[in-house]
C-alpha cells in the first residue's frame, strides 16, 4: 500500500507543474524537446528538493507532536488540496509570460513546489522512505511537465484547470487515508 501512497503523493504534488507546463506549452510558438526538457528540469528539481527542505524543518518538531503527527499530516494535505482546487477553479487574470525565461522558470517552480514543502514537513511526522518518495516526486514532475508541455501546445486551454482540480482531490484523499489509518485499528 506504501508504493501507491507514494504514486499518489507524487502525481498530486506534480499537478500544479503539470497545469503550468500546459500553459507553457501552449505559450510557447516554437516546440523542440530542449524547451520541454528545460521546463521539466526545472519543476522536476525543485518538487524534489522542497520536500527535503520540508522534511529537515519537520524533523525539529517531531517530538512535540508525535502523538498527533496523523492530524498534522491530513490538515497539511486537505489544505493543500483545497487550495489547489480554490485555485483552479477562481477567475484570476494571468499575465502573458515567457516559460522559457530562467527567471520566470525559477519563479514558477519555487511556487509550485510550496505545496511540496508543506508535505515534506507531513512526511517527516510519518514513516515514509525518504529517499524514495523524493525521486518519484521529482521523476513524477520531471516527466509530467515534459509531457505537458507539449499536450499543452495543442490541449492547453481544455486540461489544465482539470488537472489542478484532480491533484487536489489526490492530496485531499491521501490526507485522509494518512487519518483514517491512524485511527482505525487494524487486526
Amino acid at each position: 500500500m506504501q508504493v501507491i501512497t507514494i504514486a499518489l503523493i507524487s502525481v498530486g504534488l506534480a499537478a500544479d507543474a503539470f497545469a503550468v507546463s500546459l500553459t507553457s506549452g501552449l505559450l510557447i510558438k516554437r516546440i523542440k524537446l530542449n524547451k520541454a526538457l528545460k521546463i521539466a528540469l526545472f519543476f522536476g528539481v525543485f518538487q524534489a528538493i522542497m520536500p527535503l527542505i520540508g522534511w529537515v524543518i519537520g524533523l525539529g518538531f517531531r517530538a512535540l507532536i508525535a502523538a498527533i503527527s496523523h492530524w498534522v499530516a491530513f490538515l497539511l494535505l486537505a489544505a493543500l488540496g483545497i487550495k489547489m482546487i480554490h485555485e483552479a477553479l477562481s477567475e484570476s487574470d494571468t499575465e502573458a509570460f515567457n516559460p522559457l525565461d530562467n527567471y520566470t522558470l525559477l519563479g514558477l517552480a519555487i511556487a509550485t513546489s510550496i505545496d511540496a514543502l508543506a508535505a515534506g514537513f507531513g512526511l517527516s511526522l510519518i514513516n515514509v522512505p525518504l529517499l524514495i518518495i523524493v525521486t518519484s516526486i521529482g521523476f513524477v514532475t520531471w516527466f509530467l511537465s515534459f509531457i505537458g508541455v507539449f499536450i499543452g501546445h495543442y490541449f492547453g486551454h481544455l486540461l489544465q484547470d482539470k488537472a489542478q482540480v484532480m491533484g487536489g482531490v489526490i492530496l485531499m484523499g491521501i490526507g485522509t487515508y494518512i487519518l483514517l489509518e491512524n485511527m482505525i485499528p487494524i487486526s
